[in-house]
Formats: C-alpha cells, sequence, structure tokens
C-alpha cells in the first residue's frame, strides 16, 4: 500500500510539473498568459493536494488553520492592494517566500538533529545551509526592495565603506560556517550565524540598487526565492518542492538578463551598485536654464489628434499612479473611430515590474495585438505622425542614445523623438527613476502637454468627441 502511494505521488508530481511548465510556456504571450497561469494553478493544486496525503505531513488541523488565516490574509491584500502598489507587493512575496524556504530548513535541521544525523548527512547538511543562505538573503534583500518601492526606504544608491570587500568577506564567512556545520552537525550556533549574516548580506546587497534598477531587482529576488525554495526542497526530500523551486529560479533569471539587456547593463553592475545619483554625480546632464519647452493645451492637444492617421501610445510609471489606463483605452476608441491607427509601444523596464504596462491595459480591455515590445516597434516611429507618451520617462530620453556622458547612455530607448510629433503627459518636468534630466522634453517636435495623466487623458477624449459631433 505505501509502495502504491508513494508511485501515486511521484506520479502526479510528475503530471503538476508538466502542468508549471506548459503554463509558464503560455505565459510567454499576453493572449495565453492569464490561461497559462490557470493551467499552472490547476498544478498547484494537484500539487498541494497529493502532499496532503504524504505519511509525513503534519497535522491537518495545523494545515486548516494555515490555509484560513492565509486566505483570509491574500483576500484582503488583493481587494486592498492598489496596482500601483503591486510591484512592492510582489517584492514582499518574495520575501515570504524566502524566510518561509529559511524557516522550513531550519526547523528540519532542528527535527533531524533530535533524531539524531545519518552517517551520509553530508547532503542533507549542504542543503540546510543553501536553503538557510539563499532564504535569509531573499527575505530581507526583498523587504528592503519593499521598503525602496514604497518609499519606506530611500531609493537612492547607498554603499557602506568599502562595500564590495564587506560583502566579499561575508558570503566567504557563510559559506566557512556552512562548512563548520557540516562537520560539525551537532553544533547549532555555526547554522544559527549562517541565518544571522544571511540577513545582513540580504540587506547589503539591495541598499545599493537604486530606484532606476528596481524592476530588475524584483526579477533577481523573485529568482532567487525559486532557488530557495528547490533547496529546501532537498531538505525535506520533496520533488515537487525541487521542481517548482528550479522552475521558477530558472525563468527569473531568464527575464532578469532580458531586462538587464533592455537597459544595457549586466546583472554585476545592478548588484554592485547601479547607475550612481546624479546628485552624486551629475555626469553628462546639463542645466535646462537656457532650454525652451514647448506646452499644449487639451484644444489644441485636440486638434494635432484629429488630423493624425498613425498614433503611437508609449505608456509609463505616470499612468500606473494616476489609473489613466481606462481613459486612455476610451482615447484608442475614439481615435479609431476616427479613422486612426492607434498601437502601443511597451518598454521593458517601464513602470516598477516587468509587465507592469501589459497588465494594467489588458486590465483596461486594450487588445493584445495592440502591445508591441521594443524590439518589434521602434523602428516604426519615423513613420508616426503622433507619439503620446504618458508618465514614461528614462525609456524615452534620447541621451541614451546621443550622450556619451550621460549615466543612462547605452541603454536601449523606445525611439519616440523620430516621431513627426510627440505630446508628453507629465505633471511637472521632474526627473525620472534614473533622476537625470530628459532630453526629449526639450525638442522641437515635442510638446508638453502638462497635468494629471487621468484627468488630462480625460479632458482629451471630451474634447475629441466634441470635435467630431
Amino acid at each position: 500500500m505505501e509502495n502504491f502511494k508513494e508511485i501515486l505521488i511521484n506520479i502526479t508530481y510528475l503530471v503538476a510539473s508538466f502542468l508549471f511548465i506548459f503554463g509558464i510556456k503560455r505565459m510567454s504571450s499576453p493572449a495565453t498568459a492569464k490561461n497559462g497561469n490557470l493551467i499552472s494553478g490547476i498544478g498547484m493544486l494537484l500539487a498541494i493536494v497529493v502532499t496532503l496525503m504524504d505519511r509525513h505531513i503534519i497535522s491537518y488541523e495545523l494545515i486548516i488553520a494555515g490555509l484560513v488565516i492565509g486566505s483570509a490574509i491574500g483576500a484582503v491584500l488583493a481587494y486592498k492592494v492598489q496596482m500601483t502598489a503591486m510591484p512592492q507587493m510582489v517584492g514582499l512575496l518574495n520575501g515570504f517566500g524566502g524566510g518561509a524556504s529559511a524557516l522550513v530548513g531550519m526547523a528540519e535541521y532542528y527535527h533531524v538533529s533530535l533524531l539524531g544525523f545519518p552517517d551520509d548527512g553530508g547532503k542533507f547538511l549542504v542543503s540546510v545551509g543553501l536553503s538557510l543562505l539563499i532564504g535569509a538573503v531573499t527575505f530581507t534583500g526583498s523587504l528592503i526592495a519593499f521598503g525602496k518601492l514604497q518609499g519606506i526606504v530611500t531609493g537612492k544608491v547607498v554603499k557602506i565603506p568599502g562595500q564590495n570587500v564587506v560583502v566579499i568577506l561575508l558570503i566567504l564567512a557563510i559559506f566557512t560556517l556552512i562548512g563548520l556545520g557540516i562537520s560539525q552537525p551537532d553544533n547549532m550556533l555555526f547554522f544559527e550565524l549562517v541565518v544571522g549574516l544571511s540577513l545582513l548580506l540580504g540587506v547589503l546587497l539591495v541598499m545599493p540598487i537604486g530606484g532606476a534598477d528596481m524592476p530588475v531587482a524584483i526579477s533577481l529576488l523573485n529568482s532567487y526565492s525559486g532557488i530557495a525554495g528547490s533547496a529546501t526542497g532537498f531538505v525535506i526530500d520533496n520533488n515537487m518542492l525541487i521542481i517548482a523551486g528550479a522552475l521558477v529560479g530558472a525563468s527569473g533569471i531568464i527575464l532578469t538578463n532580458i531586462m538587464c539587456k533592455a537597459m544595457n547593463r549586466s546583472i554585476m553592475n545592478v548588484l554592485l551598485g547601479g547607475w550612481a545619483n546624479v546628485a552624486d554625480t551629475g555626469a553628462g546632464d546639463s542645466s535646462a536654464a537656457d532650454k525652451v519647452v514647448k506646452s499644449v493645451d487639451t484644444e489644441e492637444a485636440a486638434m494635432l489628434f484629429s488630423g493624425a492617421s498613425k498614433v503611437m501610445i508609449v505608456p509609463g510609471y505616470g499612468m500606473a499612479v494616476s489609473q489613466a489606463q481606462h481613459a486612455v483605452k476610451e482615447l484608442m476608441n475614439v481615435l479609431e473611430k476616427n479613422g486612426t491607427d492607434v498601437r502601443f509601444a511597451i518598454h521593458p523596464v517601464a513602470g516598477r515590474m516587468p509587465g507592469h504596462m501589459n497588465i494594467l491595459l489588458a486590465e483596461s480591455n486594450v487588445p493584445y495585438d495592440k502591445l508591441f515590445p521594443l524590439d518589434e516597434i521602434n523602428d516604426d516611429f519615423k513613420n508616426v505622425d503622433i507619439s503620446l507618451v504618458i508618465g514614461a520617462n528614462d525609456v524615452v530620453n534620447p541621451a541614451a542614445r546621443n550622450n556619451p556622458q550621460s549615466t543612462i547612455y547605452g541603454m536601449p530607448i523606445l525611439n519616440v523623438d523620430y516621431s513627426k510629433t510627440v505630446i508628453v503627459v507629465k505633471r511637472s518636468m521632474n526627473a525620472g527613476y534614473a533622476g537625470i534630466e530628459n532630453d526629449l522634453f526639450y525638442m522641437d517636435n515635442t510638446l508638453m502637454y502638462f497635468g494629471d495623466a487621468k484627468d488630462a487623458i480625460s479632458k482629451l477624449v471630451n474634447e475629441l468627441k466634441a470635435m467630431n459631433s
């Protein structure tokens, strides 16, 4: 009977793993992402149900209590957290995943120490050490990332004296302690020190990452949480956790690499401090004192749009902050009714997390086939009559292409400045997350349309409707 149960568990884990992989594949396209998420969810449900059949599971009373409490917290967060706060929410959940892995690893270590370590316990102890290290780093690192995004912790680059040397020494100390813990498994102090130093390491790794790099940091921490889960799977000898963690870890690393390429950066460059603050360097970013800004009001903007045959909309974090996505969808409808071709250009790091803009536009039912990534749409800006930039900043800054002295030089941007006319919807002339002035705002073909994005777009829609009635 026990053999049959074990075979059934493993077969179900295999099916769940297939559903995870297939679901992730479906998530690669906005058109199939919702279905992919559902498929992956079914896989997780199967994995949870069959795990409850495992004879090593804790009491069902505790499981039910955990489900009820966790579901209640999740439901409250789902209803209360705004879309603009979703990046920090993702960061927080990454931290919880890493923290859970570390707690399970330590609990299993204490449990086995009471029963007595087996003669071949080396594999187990290595797994414990890695679970504690990666889980604890993910926990505190994600809390710092959450704090930076929420404004609780400064978004500037913060380094201690000799930052890189201290980090290297800390990593060496942690691995030394893991080695000592493996050689002397009955001495719990070694692994407890691993947890403490790893918590400190997580803080030191993320504090030097500036606000402009937060989307990459969130993606990387998501990968860490998966790797921590996979390591914990080896600790408790659970194949499903090993596979699921490995999938999350691998997909997170792939996404992080894609985003780094989109910023012309390396992962190590992000980890070791990212872009310096302009306040500290000021390199290559000239003063705006002698530059001229041209603005446009609602009526003038409407007249320009009424004569445009091709319009490109470039959403950014400003759209998310003002919750303007529904007004943007209405603008698209009005323009298309007037015979205008409307498309959306999405930069890989627009917003505060991967896919931020896609999620917002999907929420307002903008068709998936109207969303184009940078590499597919960039060459077509020269054929566009109007590019409407809504709250985007660094991802449309020509300095990244034209100014070798700029702190963002080399970062791929959307070529909105090649359009015949650029209209930028923005509250003010304030800099973006990279903290540098945007040369686009002062170009001859750029018009600034100042105001809250939702309010400004709504006024534009009403003016266009009045003109067409």
